[in-house]
């Protein structure tokens, strides 16, 4: 089949199959033959007759688009849960458990690990005077993301009232050395839960509430890698949060 496409832009840039082939450093029936039958150059060439005819390489030979290769799936995955209602509440629990050195968790409530497992306190507790530093940033229920996320999940005034809920779950903490509870106004676009370096992150999708939506448990593999984007994340996030006061 004919290239039309490269027929036209031959004779719009007022060239001859002798003075491309000359420039391409290619026989002149070579390039009859790319127009006349629709044969295809080497990538090399034809990226050279792109680039003297001034035209994108796609264009002129679209089979040349390679679709790019998919990525491996990343060494820090180390699970991936359709829904965060799959997981038992004991894989939080116990990645807080074994934290020696940082536990972070960035939620709008979240309440269901309190609800579940309601030594959640004593635990967070227990880790900071083994000299764990604990960070929870918890949704401001006043906040216009936070409601705008109650309407989106249909869930109403619902999610405010369960960030109110969380706020006196961990306002308890609050003067606790080595623990620190903010609130954070921001688009909560998942909620992390982290632990040294393991990480749970529940994605959110529009319209659905966190339950339903999917997890994955990302270990620390190296430096810039998928763990650190979300861990910068919550450092972000934190810088914007308001602290909380236990007397407060």
């Amino acid at each position: 089949m004919p290239n039309e496409r490269l027929r036209a832009v031959i004779a719009a840039g007022g060239w001859t199959y002798a003075a491309l082939a000359q420039q391409v450093e290619v026989d002149p029936k070579s390039v009859e033959r790319w127009v006349n039958l629709g044969r295809i150059p080497r990538r090399a060439t034809a990226l050279q007759a792109a680039k003297a005819l001034g035209e994108d390489v796609h264009a002129l030979w679209p089979a040349l688009r390679q679709a790019r290769p998919a990525r491996a799936i990343s060494p820090e995955l180390v699970a991936l849960y359709q829904q965060r209602a799959d997981i038992p509440v004991s894989t939080f629990t116990d990645l807080m458990a074994q934290a020696r050195q940082r536990i972070d968790i960035l939620v709008y409530a979240a309440v269901f690990l309190h609800e579940a497992y309601p030594r959640l306190n004593e635990l967070l507790t227990e880790r900071a005077a083994e000299g764990c530093t604990v960070r929870i940033a918890i949704g401001d229920p006043d906040s216009d993301n936070v409601q705008a996320r109650g309407q989106e999940e249909r869930f109403g005034h619902g999610i405010e009232s369960r960030c109110r809920l969380a706020l006196m779950h961990y306002k308890p903490l609050a003067d606790t050395p080595g623990i620190e509870v903010r609130t954070h106004e921001t688009t909560l676009y998942n909620s992390l839960y982290r632990a040294d370096d393991q990480q749970l992150v529940n994605a959110h999708v529009w319209g659905v509430n966190a339950y339903a939506a999917p997890v994955w448990h990302l270990r620390r593999h190296q430096e810039s890698g998928m763990f650190d984007t979300y861990a910068d994340s919550f450092d972000a996030v934190w810088m914007t949060a308001t602290p909380v006061r236990e007397e407060g």
